[in-house]
């Protein structure tokens, strides 16, 4: 999965550095990454690479990682124009780009971005927030109010009914990720992770399911999301009553006629859950 980046280490520990011109730069614009292709996969820029076009580079920049010995900084309010060879990527292109620690990489601290940029402003009392010094947190100084990075839990789902799985197409209008997946949906509040498999299974294919199992978790950026993964088995009727709101197809596949390119599995839990039954892994 995308996160499997071994042997590139990372490290999230909230540091107060200064960047340095070796240090790696993560810049966005509008979705956008800025990098360019060398020998086939991308390379971001490093500090030294920008500060020409953007004088005010180190005392702007803020912390957001190190992968192995590279520390890594984003610019929280400012933007750079394309130059040169430096162009900007759609984010979401990330999903297809290797080496995988470089997507890994590239997302992450897109994600990072996106909670400064939409936190600027605090929402008790509407003054402009600040980085804390000690960890990575947004503080109002007016009232005080602190703002963590929100990471939202969902459930991928596995509903297995002996040698077959169950597949959904989401419908165009609900996301632009067109292959077939597993049942998915966020952890209401209140909603323990088992209750969400329940209720999510019931609100978009109709099924009732017992044997719930965890199978294993992924953190998933581009959603800003922790996803957990279980697999479990239809309870009663297999008749599929789909949620036509969400869902453009819902079907049974036999184990081994699932409808999957492999590499899926290099990157996502979907990917991964759906080849480990294939493979008889599961079940």
């Amino acid at each position: 999965m995308i996160q499997d980046i071994a042997p590139h280490r990372y490290d999230s520990t909230y540091r107060q550095l200064r960047p340095k011109a070796e240090d790696g730069m993560l810049i966005y614009r509008e979705g956008g990454i800025l990098c360019r292709e060398r020998d086939g996969c991308i390379v971001y820029p490093a500090v030294e690479d920008l500060t020409e076009v953007f004088p005010a580079l180190c005392e702007r920049a803020a912390y957001l990682f190190r992968m192995d010995a590279v520390h890594y900084f984003g610019l929280l309010r400012e933007e750079i124009d394309a130059f040169s060879d430096w162009t900007y990527l759609p984010t979401e292109k990330l999903r297809q780009i290797r080496p995988l620690w470089s997507a890994f990489a590239g997302i992450t601290g897109y994600q990072i971005y996106k909670w400064q940029r939409e936190n600027g402003f605090c929402g008790r009392c509407g003054s402009r927030m600040s980085m804390r010094k000690e960890e990575r947190a947004m503080q109002c100084p007016n009232c005080g109010t602190v703002c963590y990075p929100q990471i939202h839990p969902a459930v991928i789902v596995g509903i297995c009914d002996g040698e077959r799985i169950l597949l959904t197409k989401y419908a165009k209008a609900h996301s632009r990720f067109q292959k077939y997946a597993l049942v998915a949906g966020y952890v209401e509040v209140g909603e323990s992770l088992e209750d969400a498999v329940r209720r999510e299974v019931m609100e978009e294919v109709g099924l009732n399911v017992k044997n719930i199992r965890y199978y294993k978790s992924q953190p998933w950026a581009f959603t800003d999301s922790i996803l957990a993964g279980f697999f479990c088995e239809a309870d009663g009727s297999t008749e599929i009553r789909m949620d036509r709101t969400e869902l453009s197809a819902a079907e049974w596949f036999d184990r081994q006629h699932l409808p999957l390119e492999r590499s899926e599995s290099a990157v996502s839990l979907t990917g991964e859950m759906m080849d480990a039954f294939r493979d008889g892994r599961i079940f």
